[in-house]
């Protein structure tokens, strides 16, 4: 490891469990708690990336900050959104790999206040670590969006990446880490149900491994989106999934202003070469 500032912070991870880790994303039946998942605090260093003498990227550690700009006015217009930064992202992730194709699927706004107060459809950062697909869940979604073409898509290299940017900045409350994909084992993806009203998914959540390594970017801006490899199905030794977890930066001041920020999912077809 280089010589690298940090801070010192809890990260939250999945704690050992007999029974499948459940997720209810609506309320559940009446008796039937909204998760089932123990959770453990552990006190971890994370690193600042700025400081690496080598960026980061998708395919080693897992995620890449890019510099770009946006011309969205307004993040909490989901017509906006969809008509402006979609394309935006879907340019951006192609650029970044190579892709021969990039389609954005869905997105989530975040921030705590917004979401106590039910303005925004805003939802609150999960201080949790966790990964957003599974080695099932990651093909599923294929076929749950590609229709016809879904099968003969999945018969080559395909990734989902998500796409996180402040929308306001720089980012001082609630900062996002990443752990370095080289860092983990598949034994610490822990398969956990989400359930909705209409299907059930599947993430993974984070055993503690001690061996973990976690990376953030302090004061992130709205110029600066980071790139999260949340799936791939190539199995020849890159980084497939990246772990990450929003934290309490013990640098923060208590006055600073809360954490807005947008995430974007995206769809990445590989052509035959990739």
């Amino acid at each position: 490891m280089e010589n690298l500032s940090f801070v010192q912070a809890s990260v939250t991870y999945l704690a050992d469990m007999q029974e499948k880790p459940v997720n209810y994303v609506y309320r559940p039946p009446d008796g039937t708690p909204v998760r089932n998942t123990k959770t453990t605090r552990e006190p971890r260093r994370i690193y600042n990336a700025r400081a690496l003498s080598a960026a980061p990227s998708l395919d080693a550690q897992g995620f890449a900050l890019c510099r770009r700009c946006t011309a969205v006015v307004d993040f909490y217009d989901e017509a906006e959104v969809r008509k402006v930064y979609f394309p935006e992202v879907e340019r951006l992730v192609m650029e970044a790999t190579g892709a021969a194709r990039v389609v954005a699927f869905d997105y989530n706004v975040r921030c705590a206040v917004m979401a106590e107060r039910h303005e925004n459809s805003a939802q609150t950062p999960i201080k949790f670590a966790h990964n957003d697909y599974t080695l099932r869940s990651g093909p599923q979604r294929v076929r749950d969006l590609m229709g016809a073409e879904a099968e003969s898509l999945l018969k080559k290299r395909f990734a989902v990446i998500n796409v996180w940017r402040p929308i306001r900045g720089p980012v001082e409350e609630s900062p996002l880490a990443v752990c370095d994909a080289r860092s983990m084992v598949q034994q610490d993806f822990v398969e956990t149900d989400l359930k909705y009203r209409d299907r059930a998914g599947e993430v993974y959540s984070i055993a503690f491994n001690p061996n973990h390594r976690w990376f953030y970017y302090p004061e992130m801006r709205r110029d600066e989106a980071l790139l999260l490899k949340c799936y791939d199905s190539a199995e020849d030794g890159r980084a497939r999934f990246t772990a990450h977890t929003a934290f309490v930066d013990p640098t923060s001041s208590p006055n600073s202003a809360p954490r807005e920020s947008i995430e974007v999912r995206t769809l990445v077809f590989f052509g035959s070469k990739n």
